[in-house]
């Protein structure tokens, strides 16, 4: 660890991790309920344990790029952070409303919430990944630009690179579309219209800036290719993604009352975004055959290569796969979305905030490159339990959807909604299995940085390749 500032970073990434856990211990209770539908009923409905499953995603997603900002910016301007105490004070503000929003999901009934937090002023709540009640969204709003206030001001004072302009831009792109969750009309279809502006333009947009940047941030570290030639990859990235996620917002308007153009714009340059991830895997195999070096920390570098992989097969190949009008004419909203969003969420944002994790983590723990040796084989034990029993789950829910959309919309005698998820029930119980084995991966991922603390191999100096 090059600045002292870089620290700030500890916390966040900790935080990450902690509720990481929470998302998954959630998602496998709501993966029961689909089995055993009274499981933990009247205490925790599906609807409260999904509401609870998806916010623990977007915090615990945002804690991990923040983290990530706080240990990249710094190194990448070669200054100290414009004010650490700053970003450990919205640290502990964002987590203290974060915890207390999930605690009123599960102990306060929704409609209750509601009217405790007065959404009757500003009426946001009640639509699915904004269910966050009016006070905490104004509480999102001020921690992110007091998050933007420190980051811009520690950029203005340093070095300008393109790994760090394409991280701000990211980050102020994901604080300003943010902005439209307030935006709550009456009309259904303009609400729809511009609730894929939050949505969308975050996942497929500006999200993807911040992936770009992280990985790039990594490569150039662990590799020992010259920057410029990052750079370049870099740029023609993120200038793809740009070009087919703003315009690709349009397969999300196929059925909600928009113009028929929108099912040519939304095929055609949705049918075009799994390019800049395929680029991106390119890209980091690239870098890697291409290294100066062999650098210590090997885990961070599979991580790095995974990302890249699973964020081309999720976001990029199963994307495509339901994104065309005529196809999603027959599978919107079925498990084939839900398999898509597993993959896509995992491959290319989770795996990222984990990849900097890995990266960095042993740096602020006073290593000089890399964890042991032990520590290191265990990680890897993690990544692939992760990784493969999320292809798994990927595929049960691919499976489930084809045969839902089959029998439900297809066919010449369509099952109700019901009976259709009576004879797909196989699918769910093994996509729960799959999930039990990604939660023994994640709790490997944390036990990775407490073994070999005191190894000699933890602290070798990094020795340049030969």
């Amino acid at each position: 660890m090059k600045y002292q500032s870089q620290a700030v970073a500890k916390p966040y990434f900790i935080a990450a991790i902690g509720l990481f856990v929470g998302q998954i211990l959630f998602g496998l209770i709501m993966g029961l309920q689909y089995v055993w539908g009274d499981f933990l009923f009247p205490e925790i409905p599906f609807n409260v344990a999904r509401m609870v499953h998806t916010n623990l995603l977007i915090v615990w997603i945002l804690f991990g790029f923040m983290g990530a900002a706080y240990y990249l910016i710094p190194e990448e301007t070669e200054n100290e952070l414009w004010s650490p105490k700053l970003a450990l004070l919205m640290f502990w503000i964002f987590l203290v409303a974060g915890a207390l929003t999930i605690l009123g999901y599960l102990l306060v009934p929704y409609a209750k919430l509601a009217e405790l937090t007065m959404n009757d002023l500003l009426p946001t709540m009640g639509r699915e990944f904004l269910e966050q009640p009016t006070i905490t969204k104004i509480g999102i709003v001020i921690v992110a630009l007091a998050f933007l206030l420190n980051i811009g001001m520690t950029l203005l004072k340093g070095r300008k690179t393109v790994v760090s302009l394409v991280m701000v831009i990211g980050l102020t792109g994901l604080a300003v579309f943010f902005l439209f969750s307030f935006f709550n009309p009456d009309n259904l279809v303009k609400d729809k219209f511009y609730w894929w502006w939050v949505v969308h333009l975050w996942v497929e947009g500006v999200w993807e800036l911040i992936l770009g940047s992280i990985l790039a941030f990594v490569l150039i570290k662990t590799t020992g290719v010259d920057r410029e030639v990052i750079e370049k990859w870099l740029y023609i990235i993120i200038a793809m993604t740009l070009i087919t996620g703003i315009i690709g917002t349009g397969h999300h308007y196929y059925w909600i009352g928009t113009p028929e153009y929108w099912q040519w714009w939304g095929s055609i340059f949705s049918a075009m975004e799994p390019i800049p991830f395929f680029m991106m895997t390119i890209f980091a195999f690239n870098m890697v055959n291409k290294r100066r070096r062999n650098h210590p920390n090997q885990a961070a570098v599979l991580w790095a290569l995974g990302t890249a992989v699973m964020a081309f097969l999720g976001a990029g190949v199963w994307g495509f796969l339901h994104t065309l009008a005529p196809v999603n004419y027959y599978t919107h909203g079925t498990q084939i979305t839900a398999a898509h969003g597993h993959m896509a969420f995992y491959g290319a944002y989770a795996m990222i905030v984990l990849t900097m994790i890995s990266y960095s983590m042993p740096l602020m723990n006073g290593r000089k490159a890399a964890n042991s040796n032990k520590s290191q084989v265990v990680e890897m034990w993690a990544f692939w339990l992760m990784t493969v029993s999320m292809v798994f789950i990927t595929l049960f829910l691919t499976g489930a959807g084809i045969l839902q959309t089959w029998m439900q919309r297809y066919t010449d005698t369509p099952l109700n909604f019901m009976a259709a998820q009576e004879k797909i029930a196989v699918f769910y119980w093994m996509r729960e299995i799959a999930g039990v084995v990604f939660l023994i991966g994640l709790t490997l991922y944390i036990v990775s940085f407490f073994v070999g603390r005191n190894d000699p191999e933890a602290v070798i100096e990094e020795k340049a390749a030969a």
